[in-house]
């Protein structure tokens, strides 16, 4: 078939590309080097070549052999290595563990090398081209994941499934850039345990990309955290206000601090469920009734505005009717209508509102936990009662146990209550 005897090799024989080789003319050297059928010893011998657009063209081709592409990862030209990187990357689904011949080991040598490069153009290059590979050496993309320039580790955290929960969860303790933080919340179906890790660092741009990603699994719980911190950040108020799905109580309480437009967009989204629909008709109700208004439409909304009349007052009203329900007074909290929330607490509860004032304003998570149980409210509203009215940062705040039921036992709410001076008794009725 070939040999060194000028018979020819797929249009061109062997004396001629080693005289093209050879060439003073980069141009022709360059020829030979591009070509796929030119025989290794030649492309191994130009892989030395002092121009860097023939190594450029040795870097990319295919037929290279593997020592040449080893001397090139090294190569003083940023181009030269980009293109290795592309080319080698490529190879990744290849590297199986179960082959572990001396091409396989050289191949993975050098992806590390240029994984590891010193030109973010080249790092940027193996990260693009290793994004969306199943067979991507795990450590190899756990590497470019915590690159600290953007470009190279933001496409393998948006897109690589070969890094787990565990490696994102890993990751997001290390406290990354914004930017990173960003690409993992933008990631496809993200799991729950890494959408409430990313929730809690209160980036802004991440948890609005979060909700944005329609494919992100937000638990209840994670929801009601993101609406408690809400109303300090507007740009999640678009991506909330249009959640695929929304429990009633979180759109209620949207409703009640998105502007006009959002809250407009709210009400008029038929794909909620009646409860939900109707409880943002109710929410939208009350805050038709805030000062503020001037034409009888939505416009018009002060949006944090309380209801007229004393807290003390509106509170006992409601609670005689028995409308002092655990909605009502969640929507005064997101409305900052402190006064009501305290008297709320001391009518459910049965506590002197000078002791919850003592209370509250000792800032102690597991003394407010307890007081929103012996007023007969929601684990889930007693952490909101945590971060809005009693201003605990979000670290110290005490969280539902699984889920929804309280983290600690009667006998230890009961102790809380009693260093207060209040009496041991079963939880309050609302």
């Amino acid at each position: 078939m070939s040999g060194d005897n000028g018979l020819k090799i797929a249009g061109i024989d062997y004396e001629t590309a080693k005289r093209m080789a050879a060439s003073p003319d980069a141009g022709e050297r360059s020829q030979v080097a591009g070509r796929t059928d030119t025989r290794p010893e030649i492309l191994y011998f130009l892989a030395g070549d002092q121009t860097a657009l023939v190594r450029r063209e040795i870097a990319r081709n295919i037929s290279t052999p593997r020592q040449a592409d080893l001397l090139l990862s090294t190569d003083p030209d940023e181009q030269v290595r980009s293109g290795l990187a592309a080319k080698i990357a490529a190879l990744a689904p290849e590297l199986s563990p179960d082959r572990v011949g001396q091409i396989e080991k050289m191949t993975l040598e050098i992806l590390e090398m240029l994984a590891r490069d010193q030109a973010v153009t080249v790092r940027r290059v193996v990260a693009e081209a290793l994004q969306h590979s199943k067979a991507a050496p795990a450590h190899l993309v756990q590497q470019l994941a915590r690159d600290l320039e953007l470009q190279v580790s933001g496409p393998v955290l948006r897109h690589s499934p070969v890094l787990t929960d565990e490696d994102l969860l890993h990751i997001i303790r290390d406290r990354p850039l914004d930017g990173q933080l960003v690409a993992i919340a933008e990631r496809a179906g993200v799991s729950p345990a890494v959408t409430d890790a990313v929730v809690r660092t209160e980036s802004e741009r991440a948890v609005a990309a979060l909700l944005a990603n329609h494919s992100a699994q937000i638990r209840e719980e994670t929801l009601d955290r993101i609406v408690d911190m809400a109303p300090r950040h507007e740009p999640w108020h678009g991506p909330l206000v249009r959640r695929p799905t929304l429990p009633p109580t979180a759109a209620a309480r949207i409703a009640a601090f998105v502007n006009a437009q959002l809250m407009k967009v709210l009400a008029d989204r038929a794909d909620l469920p009646p409860e939900t629909r109707a409880a943002v008709a109710e929410a939208v109700a009350n805050r038709g009734t805030a000062p503020g208004r001037t034409d009888g439409g939505i416009e018009a909304v002060d949006d944090a505005a309380p209801p007229k009349g004393r807290p003390s007052e509106r509170a006992e009203a409601l609670h005689k009717a028995g409308k002092l329900d655990e909605d009502t007074v969640s929507l005064a909290l997101t409305q900052g209508d402190r006064g009501f929330v305290m008297a709320a607490l001391g009518l459910k509860s049965g506590i002197p509102l000078s002791i919850i004032e003592k209370i509250v304003s000792g800032q102690s998570p597991r003394a407010v936990t307890a007081l929103c149980w012996k007023a007969g409210l929601s684990m889930r509203f007693a952490r909101q009662v945590q971060l809005r009215l009693a201003q605990i940062p979000p670290t110290a705040v005490l969280n539902a146990k699984n889920g929804t039921d309280y983290p600690m036992t009667v006998e230890e709410l009961n102790w809380q209550l009693e260093f207060f001076g209040i009496k041991s008794g079963k939880k309050g009725r609302g």
